[in-house]
Formats: structure tokens, sequence, C-alpha cells
């Protein structure tokens, strides 16, 4: 059983308003949804970098 994204915050002492909750359902689902999406694929595939260069883009 999992629990809920209310359970999960009151257990580290978060409290959050009914609208936020539904908001950080919503996004949770959308979430879980994406995760799904990578099983079977292999993880070098599925890792992805990124960094910052500072002073713009180069291309070398």
């Amino acid at each position: 059983m999992s629990l809920s994204i209310k359970e999960l915050l009151e257990s580290k002492g978060i409290k959050a308003r009914e609208k936020h909750l539904e908001i950080l359902d919503t996004r949770w689902k959308g979430m879980a949804d994406l995760r799904g999406d990578l099983d079977g694929v292999a993880i070098d595939d599925a890792d992805i970098g990124m960094r910052n260069i500072p002073g713009g883009d180069h291309v070398e």
C-alpha cells in the first residue's frame, strides 16, 4: 500500500493546504507515469548529463 501525498508530508511534519495537495498529487502522478516509461530501458540509454559552462555555449 502506498502512502498518499498528504500522509507522506504529515509523516515529515509538513502541513500543506488542500489546494496545494491537489497540485502536488497531480504532479506526483505525472512523475510516476514518466518513471514508468523507463521500465525495460537500458540504464545507459536513460542516463542524461547536463553541465553548465560559464560564458555561454562552447563547441569543441
